[in-house]
């Protein structure tokens, strides 16, 4: 792909597509990051906005609020624990993204770009994917239903198509 080449609405659709597949039909998470790398824009931080913006939506959909908030003490090790990351860039980069799906949740936008721009690998995807692992796992756990789910794929569907116009 083109170095500065821009995401289409299909682009974004077909991330979506893929990971809430993926997701519901319990693929192996090597096997849902091999078709997103497909669909990474070198260069780009997407489709890391993609990810996080689900991420995003799985917290609201897990009912989280200030008073009954997702306890992120250990959230990596606890509900990622097939995934172990080794040295402080690794559990930085995680780290990073868990806290801007907060972000994007709390209605602010992080600077994807510019925060991993010093990551020296163009893996903010990677980690998000991670990210949104992380806070459906956190859902699941505060009795995320069939329902539920459903939800996001809507949810994101309609985004899309924001996306779009």
């Amino acid at each position: 792909m083109a170095p500065n080449k821009k995401p289409t609405p299909e682009d974004r659709s077909n991330v979506i597509r893929i990971v809430l597949a993926g997701l519901s039909a319990g693929e192996a998470s090597e096997s849902i990051l091999s078709n997103l790398g497909a669909a990474h824009i070198k260069g780009n931080t997407f489709p890391a906005e993609e990810l996080l913006e689900l991420a995003s939506d799985a917290i609201e959909l897990s009912g989280a609020t200030p008073g009954d908030p997702i306890d992120c003490e250990g959230i990596r090790e606890r509900l990622l624990p097939e995934r172990p990351f080794s040295g402080k860039t690794q559990h930085h980069k995680c780290k990073y993204a868990i806290s801007a799906a907060a972000m994007i949740h709390g209605g602010v936008y992080p600077d994807l770009l510019n925060d991993a721009a010093w990551w020296e690998s163009d893996d903010l995807w990677t980690y998000s994917f991670f990210a949104l692992q992380v806070y459906v796992r956190a859902a699941a756990e505060r009795d995320w239903s069939v329902e539920r789910g459903s939800c996001l794929h809507n949810r994101r569907s309609a985004r899309s198509d924001d996306h779009a116009e």
